[in-house]
């Protein structure tokens, strides 16, 4: 029996800023969250202290992308309304007060938490002022040996403009006085803080470690850099600026070259989008500073704690395993153990699951690539590189491949924001060992991330596919969670040679075995699923949608979601990051509940359950549910069909479920609480529950 009940509430009659969380304070809201990994003193202090780095880079890049953006509107007199129906001056003020709260709380965490228990650890950073005279001296020495060369003093006069400063460094801005003038007001003079040098330089001492900032000892020792002058004050500042690339890719004759002339411009950056400033510059001297980069007084943040703390890696570095999270020890899978025909006869066999972290990446994916260099029998290996990261192995492994005599074809994808330089090298490397090197589709970012192994066996030629949620990049499989499939299914097969030919030729293939393929089909799928289960929905076979993924944007998906949980259909999402859907709303998402997971690993798996009549279905992909994933960019969904597998990862969504340890509920207001559970209940963490599982496989 179908349930035909109208809900009591139309969509159109609930305003905009009900039906949707603004994207922006979504993000920051995000951040937050980090902040609340900052304070759990279940983690390890080194591994808290990194997460206050980690939001304080997330915070740059939201600066750099998203603030950015939203100030070209104002400069390019675009006018357009977020979701939420504000304008982008309204968002940029609301986003300076959610950021001013920010810092305040940051600076709180770091002072009052971590400061005194790294100190309780041995661990300090020393004020100059505090040291001993002998110290001074050494460092004095060290300053006119190894730091003065270095430094750029640059005055600021009319023959001397305001100095382009580099994105994210950090500089001092003097405040002089000529020593034998009786003349009023001061000169002004700026100097940055040259990246090449250690930020921490360590002290001496019997014990323990103990640093001094780089800039204290620059500023104790700056009277040599301005002789005849008094230096009446000296304050730090770092501006932030866009960062962005844009290419005209139509326009662009070589798209490597264009956008290696933009990554040589990067640190520079376009416009500057914010000034962060220490409690204590004088405000005329605040207003200089601004109006010579041409930043308007909400673009200022003052902060009360060392800036440019990203650096604080220094510290996070230190070889104190009792601070840290322990080793991470992957599981080796079973099914990679043994000869190339082994791992082959294995997949042919049925669909693999692994779950990196605790499944290993090098024994699973690298091993199977591996496999497919030596191996006499394989023909070719065709795969999307989005971030493979610094030094890959993988990449080196494909290089093998064309040594072996393998046709091998490397899709790089050259726009991957922050990693552009990385993937022009890597390009670079392939084509000069012989490999087939494709640089993107124009308008798009290809974002899917699939391999295929083409070997003939016997008088046959059979195809094996690895697709996962995340990246070739050994790096971040170790500390993001993810999921991929191992299969030598002919559909898949099929479906994963129509990609390929999508993306390194001309080919308007739509009629795909089992994929969703964005910008083609996949958000038509999606929807195609959620209103599936609203229709389906009964009494007798109640509807349930059950998601997991990195951020929840899309409004279309959204308002079919609302409808759905009008229709009663039980929705459960776990969206780590931006979550624009408003849940709990009576007459609207009651139906709805919205967790977020962070913890030790960074979640980044997509998961999508659907309840389906009873006939459930699973799928995995490299997309969330945002616009630019279905619109701007190549994605793929993909079914999880071998019984074995489907079991697995539903399990997967289960245990993250059951997480009331580092799960986060989004309440209908936009802020987040803990999992309600019965007092008498243990605390239950899926990473550790994840962690612990594979440890026993081993």
């Amino acid at each position: 029996m179908i349930n035909l009940t109208m809900p009591k509430i139309l969509l159109s009659q609930f305003k905009s800023n009900e039906l949707f969380f603004n994207r922006e304070l979504a993000w920051l809201e995000f951040n937050n969250r980090v902040l609340d990994e900052a304070e759990n003193h279940e983690h390890p202090l080194l591994e808290r202290l990194k997460f206050l780095i980690i939001f304080d880079s997330n915070l740059d890049e939201f600066f750099m992308i998203r603030v950015a953006g939203l100030k070209d509107q104002i400069e390019n007199d675009i006018f357009e309304l977020s979701g939420d129906g504000l304008s982008a001056r309204q968002q940029l003020q609301s986003i300076r007060k959610r950021v001013t709260e920010l810092y305040e709380r940051h600076a709180a965490i770091l002072q009052n938490q971590i400061f005194p228990e790294m100190e309780k650890n041995d661990i300090y950073i020393h004020k100059y002022a505090t040291l001993s005279a002998r110290e001074r001296d050494r460092l004095k020495e060290y300053f006119f040996d190894d730091v003065l060369p270095i430094l750029t003093p640059l005055a600021l006069d009319t023959a001397h403009p305001f100095p382009r400063l580099l994105n994210r460094s950090l500089n001092i801005v003097y405040m002089l006085n000529e020593a034998d003038s009786s003349a009023t007001g001061g000169k002004i003079a700026v100097l940055q803080l040259p990246p090449v040098l250690p930020r921490f330089v360590r002290l001496k001492r019997n014990s323990g470690y103990h640093f001094v900032l780089l800039e204290e000892i620059i500023q104790a020792n700056s009277q040599v850099l301005y002789p005849g002058f008094t230096i009446e004050g000296s304050y730090a500042f770092r501006v932030t600026r866009d960062a962005d690339l844009e290419v005209a890719e139509d326009e662009a004759s070589d798209l490597v070259t264009e956008l290696q002339e933009q990554i040589r411009q990067r640190p520079w950056g376009a416009a500057p989008v914010r000034m962060e400033i220490m409690g204590d510059m004088p405000e005329h001297l605040i207003t200089l500073l601004r109006t010579s980069t041409g930043l308007d007084s909400y673009d200022v943040y003052t902060v009360n704690r060392i800036l440019n703390f990203p650096e604080f890696f220094a510290i996070v570095g230190l070889e104190i395993p009792e601070l840290k999270d322990p080793k991470l020890s992957s599981r080796k899978l079973p099914e990679f153990i043994g000869t190339d025909d082994e791992i082959f006869e294995n997949i042919a066999k049925k669909d693999i699951v692994v779950h990196h972290p605790f499944d290993s990446f090098s024994n699973s994916v690298i091993k199977f690539l591996m496999a497919a260099a030596h191996d006499s029998k394989v023909l070719a290996i065709k795969i999307t590189l989005y971030r493979a990261g610094k030094n890959s192995p993988l990449v080196e492994v494909l290089k093998k491949a064309v040594e072996h005599g393998k046709q091998v074809t490397a899709f790089v994808e050259l726009k991957a924001r922050f990693d552009e330089e990385n993937n022009i090298q890597w390009a670079r490397e392939l084509e000069q060992a012989g490999a087939h090197v494709v640089y993107g589709v124009v308008g798009l970012k290809t974002h899917c991330k699939i391999a295929m192994v083409v070997r003939k066996e016997e008088k046959k030629i059979k195809t094996y596919v690895h697709l996962s949620t995340g990246n070739y990049n050994l790096s971040t499989s170790r500390i993001y969670t993810d999921i991929g499939i191992f299969s030598a299914r002919e559909d898949f097969a099929e479906d994963a040679i129509n990609v390929f030919n999508m993306l390194t030729g001309y080919s308007n293939h739509t009629r795909w075995e089992q994929f969703s393929v964005a910008p083609k089909t996949l958000k038509s799928d999606v929807l195609r699923l959620i209103n599936r289960e609203s229709e389906n929905h009964s009494i007798e076979s109640p509807g349930m949608i059950f998601a997991k993924m990195n951020s929840l944007v899309d409004e279309d998906i959204i308002r079919a979601l609302y409808k759905a949980s009008q229709k009663g259909v039980k929705i459960r999402l776990i969206i780590r990051g931006v979550c624009c859907l408003r849940p709990g709303v009576k007459d609207m998402s009651e139906n709805i509940e919205v967790r977020s997971i962070l913890g030790r690993f960074l979640e980044h798996s997509r998961i999508f359950y659907f309840g389906n009549n009873g006939s459930p279905e699973l799928y995995l992909s490299s997309a969330d549910w945002m616009p630019r994933n279905f619109i701007r960019r190549v994605e793929i969904m993909f079914p999880i069909l071998d019984n074995d597998a489907f079991t697995a990862i539903a399990d997967i969504m289960e245990t993250y479920w059951k997480d009331n340890n580092r799960s986060r509920v989004l309440l209908p207001s936009g802020t987040y609480t803990t999992v309600e559970k019965n007092p008498e209940e243990p605390a239950f963490n899926a990473q550790s529950y994840f962690l612990e599982k594979h440890s026993e496989k081993k």
